[in-house]
């Protein structure tokens, strides 16, 4: 029997879902100093990229794609940084984070830097909204 996916509790406490695509689970940092959002793709054990199997793999570089496409139409970034990096959380998942030359980061990386500023409950409930339906749109 195949053991059944379940969201790092690290993951979810620093974010909110917004959905699922067909691989991944979509999440938004609950930081509102950058837009930014997290890929998740839900293979139990999944650690690494090559531990997808190559339709998993293709299909995890076309949600990335997509949730590029979405922090463009949402926020206009001056870059966006595409990283999986499992430093500190071991699942499998991928920061999309829009990055501006006026960030309080730039141009260092955004991970680490400073406090986390959580969205208030409105406003994290719009973005979330304007989320969803644009990755539902792609």
């Amino acid at each position: 029997m195949t053991p059944a996916f379940t969201l790092d509790p690290r993951l979810a406490e620093s974010t909110r879902p917004i959905g699922d695509l067909a691989l991944c689970q979509v999440l938004l940092h609950d930081d509102s100093r950058f837009p930014w959002l997290v890929l998740v793709p839900r293979v139990p054990g999944a650690s690494e990229l090559t531990d997808l199997d190559r339709a998993s793999a293709a299909a995890l570089i076309d949600e990335i794609r997509i949730a590029v496409r979405v922090i463009e139409e949402i926020a206009k970034p001056d870059k966006i940084n595409v990283g999986a990096l499992g430093n500190i959380v071991a699942q499998l998942h991928v920061h999309v984070v829009g990055r501006f030359r006026s960030d309080p980061a730039w141009p260092s990386p955004v991970w680490g830097h400073g406090e986390r500023r959580p969205y208030p409950d409105h406003a994290a409930q719009a973005l979330i909204d304007r989320a969803a339906a644009l990755f539902a749109a792609a």
